[in-house]
């Protein structure tokens, strides 16, 4: 070591801070790496991106030929300018090397090309595996023993290496992932995203149509009134009973039923021969699941029953439809057949409305947890059927009884303060 010039010592611990501060960037940058921009570009080709992708399949092996590049770059990086300082100083020096050189590795050796790597992950992360790959099959007879030593002690102390895929992600975690977006993903589109997540939450009971409002045919009725609905009827499906819906024959396709009627007498017979089978739903049905026995099935439309076989309401393939891609119409307040705009800026809202349904349309808030009608959000609020008049604020909406019967509330007024309440969640939920 005499005989090796000053300035040759000085290049080679300039080259150990070198690769110190890659071993240092490269742990950092491939640790940082989003993992789903990598395996996208790895699936696109990206070479850099692939063997990335691979050295971080094993984690214990990566940073096992990281440290030890790294320790092994900053011991002989002590060493060496301790030697130098000897040569220059004597032993007076070796002190003010050794902070001199701790301060050098700290700095160049971790901070920079750390802080450098979580910031660009990819621009140091890719190239560093090039270098990393080869790297590791040339030591990996070292590495392999090493890591046999640290896992045996993690082992030991109950922390086993093979865990679940770290890239695999829960429904809350994809459902952050969405609503962080950003410009990314457009708003109407981050919302069906969402929207499709919660599928799994919302039961047929949700969206149902109740059996109170089932719109069907008697088919006991007189036939003027019974083509008078069929030619009037905004449904194109309708459900046929025999004098109660609990005794359903079928569901009737209104146009081809028409089609019929056009060269022929309707008899009785006819309606019949034409009825399709009644699909029943057991309530409680997830609408992810629906979704795909309607699919399964091939049908539009089904009778939603409970335990005991009775019907409870009606639900269709639009309805789980609309609840991904929202109402299919431009103004939904308008349209909705529960909602009245008043002069004042107020609504008129039926109590049977659906919970769900008024939250879609108008953009409200109100709680979807307990009863599925508005009527059953304000009986059990008051525990008690209200009279005319009586005014109230459910989940900071101000409402007032309009009309009630013996049994349930018939007609709510929404004032205008309640799009304002939602405009201040929308906004409290943005800046969030």
């Amino acid at each position: 070591m005499e005989n090796i010039p000053l300035w040759a010592l000085i290049v080679v611990l300039i080259i150990l801070l070198i690769l110190s501060s890659f071993f240092s960037g490269s742990e950092t940058g491939l640790i940082s790496l989003n993992r789903y921009r990598l395996r996208h570009l790895a699936r696109a080709g990206y070479r850099g991106a692939m063997l990335a992708d691979r050295l971080l399949q094993r984690p214990d092996r990566l940073i096992g030929i990281v440290l030890l590049g790294n320790t092994l770059a900053n011991a002989f990086a002590t060493a060496l300018a301790t030697l130098i300082a000897l040569r220059i100083g004597g032993d007076s020096a070796v002190l003010v090397a050794t902070i001199l050189i701790a301060l050098l590795l700290l700095i160049f050796g971790e901070l920079a090309p750390k802080t450098l790597a979580a910031l660009h992950p990819e621009t140091l992360a890719f190239p560093a595996a090039f270098v990393l790959t080869p790297l590791l099959r040339i030591f990996y007879p070292i590495v392999w023993v090493v890591n046999l030593i640290a896992n045996s002690i993690l082992w030991a102390f109950g922390v086993h290496n093979h865990s679940p895929d770290p890239r695999s992600m829960s429904r809350e975690e994809l459902r952050s992932v969405v609503m962080e977006a950003g410009a990314l993903i457009p708003k109407r589109h981050q919302h069906m995203l969402l929207s499709i997540l919660d599928l799994e939450k919302i039961s047929v009971e949700d969206i149902m149509v109740p059996r109170n409002e089932i719109v069907g045919i008697d088919i006991s009725a007189d036939w003027d009134e019974i083509m008078a609905q069929l030619r009037t009827s905004q449904h194109t499906r309708l459900p046929v009973y025999e004098g109660s819906i609990d005794d359903v024959l079928g569901f009737v396709h209104a146009r081809q039923f028409l089609h019929l009627v056009v060269h022929q007498e309707p008899t009785h017979a006819m309606l019949r021969a034409i009825l399709h089978d009644a699909y029943f739903v057991p309530e409680g049905t997830s609408l992810q699941r629906q979704l795909l026995n309607f699919q399964a099935a091939k049908r539009r439309i089904g009778l939603v029953v409970d335990e005991y076989g009775d019907i409870q309401g009606l639900v269709t393939l639009e309805d789980i439809l609309e609840e991904i891609v929202g109402e299919f119409t431009s103004d939904p307040a308008a349209q909705h057949k529960d909602i009245y705009r008043e002069a004042d800026g107020s609504y008129l809202v039926n109590g049977s409305a659906n919970v769900r349904a008024l939250n879609r349309a108008m953009n409200w808030q109100l709680p979807t947890s307990g009863p599925k009608t508005l009527n059953g959000l304000i009986l059990e609020y008051l525990e008690t059927i209200p009279q005319p008049g009586t005014s109230l604020k459910l989940a900071g909406y101000p409402l007032e009884i309009v009309q009630t019967t013996g049994s349930a509330v018939k007609t709510v007024r929404v004032q205008p303060a309640a799009m304002e309440v939602s405009e201040d969640k929308k906004l409290r939920s943005k800046s969030e």
